[in-house]
């Protein structure tokens, strides 16, 4: 099972002088993370590092930004797996504050400040859904568009030639139903794709 954050939250957080800020925000692809993160570095010009961690469509990527290998995006990744998370960038701004925290400080760090913006966010469970369309007569396209309606499935076109072809998406325990009592309407004569 796997969730996105239905909002974007923040953490701060000062460590032996250092200030981790804290951000995960739901994004969906690559493109989107890395000008949010283009972003992040243009309003705070001052700040030492901007480490990362992204999470989507099994993509998925971390950024020490210049830390010590290993310390900041990979625990900030782990964070975000181990809270089942999709669809999601993670990012923390540190502004050094002149003492060193060694690699296990930092990864202290850097891990807290992803699970204090992480904790008490919304949390949408992420449903795998299927498109799939069904040509029938045009005698039980009614009975069929009630039916996909029953089924909380979403329409998505229909076109009209010969037969009656109506594309939909759900999901696929709703899928498994729909098929049966769409292929008991139709006595067999419905052809799915």
């Amino acid at each position: 099972m796997a969730f996105t954050l239905a909002t974007a939250a923040t953490s701060e957080l000062v460590i032996r002088k250092s200030r981790f800020l804290g951000c995960v925000e739901p994004l969906s692809n690559r493109d989107e993370a890395a000008s949010r993160i283009a972003d992040l570095r243009h309003r705070h010009p001052d700040a030492r590092h901007v480490c990362s961690a992204f999470l989507a469509g099994g993509h998925s990527s971390a950024n020490d930004d210049g830390e010590p290998s290993g310390t900041a995006g990979r625990p900030m990744i782990e964070v975000l797996r181990h809270q089942q998370l999709e669809g999601v960038l993670a990012t923390v701004v540190r502004y050094f504050g002149g003492v060193k925290l060694g690699a296990g400080g930092l990864v202290r760090a850097y891990t807290q400040a992803v699970a204090d913006a992480v904790d008490g966010v919304e949390r949408i469970r992420l449903v795998p859904t299927s498109v799939v369309s069904v040509t029938i007569p045009y005698a039980i396209a009614g009975v069929v568009r009630r039916e996909i309606d029953n089924a909380g499935a979403t329409p998505l076109a229909a076109n009209h030639h010969r037969d009656v072809t109506i594309t939909v998406e759900t999901d696929d325990e709703r899928l498994a139903r729909l098929r049966v009592r769409i292929d008991d309407a139709s006595q067999g004569r419905a052809r799915w794709s």
